[in-house]
């Protein structure tokens, strides 16, 4: 009889139901090139949700059974179900990346058994996953896979702003949900290489945290006088482009706005066109799930687009990528540290207590999933 392996996966029904249920896969055996990791930790990053909750109602979430066997339902809204067509009744695996050990390996891979991998492959949320060895990154000796469980997404995702900023001749970021994980990583990284950066939260308490990590300007956006204090942090960085994790509401036209207004505080001559100064935002997350609104008064040079890792990986090529790579295993548990607030099983992903608190997506609320406990 074969052996198996327990995986978390996401369904969304023809008729608008999702659920998300654990299932016994077959334990995968390696072939030539291939490894078969441990997984022994997996995050649950704002990335994730988009395939393990979709669009689905928190509020009409149903869970029958218990343990292996629990299934958890919810509604799709009817308004979106046709976005999520694509999916329909096909029951995926979740997770996007995680970390493990090695634990065997086909032909010409044999040198990684028994080392910690971290690897975005994924299908994570399950006990065991077979992928290329050239795929994984091989961390340092001594590194746990709880360290190396967030060692893609968010690290990388920061490496890549910056070497956007450069690619794209900026001198200065902007980032919004900046008390995040990510958000950390990228001041620290700024503060390494002199590169100022506007961090935007929406909260005081995490004003002071960002302040006592080093970081020099942080606006508060539910503060009153939040534009000011963007325009003001603006004018004295110099920035032109902003990174935006909320991707609806208002936001990032205010960053546009202010970056429009601090133009025009240092212009030597009006122009009825605005700034011919270029201004850029990228979305690249989905914090607010409302319609992205622009108020049209950052004049015409200027642009709003989307940025996603896997895109930004193949514009810079292998070697810069095995570059960033190699950085991030190097600076796991001090740049690219990650914080965790609970660990839970693979069952505990699908109490509703824990749906209910990893849905918020709120800043300091991360889940680490041990598909192993």
């Amino acid at each position: 009889m074969s052996a198996t392996s327990k995986q978390i996966q996401s369904e969304i029904t023809d008729q608008g139901e999702l659920k998300i249920l654990i299932a016994e896969t077959i334990k995968p055996e390696p072939k030539d090139g291939q490894v078969l990791i441990r997984i022994e930790a997996s995050p649950i990053n704002p990335s994730d949700l988009g395939l393990l909750i979709g669009p689905a109602d928190i509020n009409s979430m149903e869970v029958s059974g218990s343990g292996s066997d629990a299934i958890v339902s919810m509604q799709v809204p009817q308004e979106i179900l046709r976005s999520v067509s694509a999916r329909f009744n096909q029951s995926l695996p979740v997770g996007n990346e995680g970390a493990g050990v090695v634990e065997s390996a086909g032909k010409g891979a044999e040198d990684l058994i028994g080392k910690v991998v971290g690897v975005a492959g994924g299908a994570m949320y399950s006990e065991y996953r077979c992928l290329p060895a050239e795929s994984c990154l091989v961390m340092n000796e001594g590194t746990s896979s709880e360290q190396s469980a967030s060692c893609f997404v968010n690290p990388l995702t920061a490496l890549g702003m910056v070497e956007t900023m450069k690619m794209e001749n900026h001198s200065a970021l902007m980032h919004t949900a900046a008390a995040s994980n990510l958000g950390q990583m990228l001041i620290k990284i700024c503060n390494t290489e002199n590169i100022p950066l506007v961090n935007i939260v929406r909260k005081k308490e995490h004003v002071d945290m960002l302040k006592d990590l080093g970081a020099e300007h942080v606006c508060n956006s539910s503060a009153d006088d939040f534009m000011n204090q963007l325009v003001e942090a603006i004018i004295k960085t110099g920035a032109t482009l902003g990174f935006d994790a909320t991707g609806g509401g208002k936001l990032a036209s205010q960053l546009l706005t202010a970056m429009e207004i601090a133009a025009n505080k240092t212009a030597t001559e009006y122009s009825r066109y605005g700034s011919d100064k270029y201004k850029q935002v990228y979305i690249y997350g989905g914090l607010d799930r409302s319609p992205t609104t622009l108020t049209r008064s950052f004049g015409f040079s200027w642009g709003l687009g989307g940025w996603l890792l896997t895109p930004f990986i193949g514009k810079i090529g292998t070697e810069k990528f095995q570059e960033l790579r190699q950085k991030v295993a190097d600076e796991i548990d001090t740049t690219f540290a990650s914080s965790y607030t609970k660990e839970v099983s693979l069952e505990e992903v699908l109490l509703e207590e824990n749906i209910k608190k990893y849905a918020m997506q709120a800043t300091g609320e991360k889940f680490l999933i041990k598909p192993q406990s």
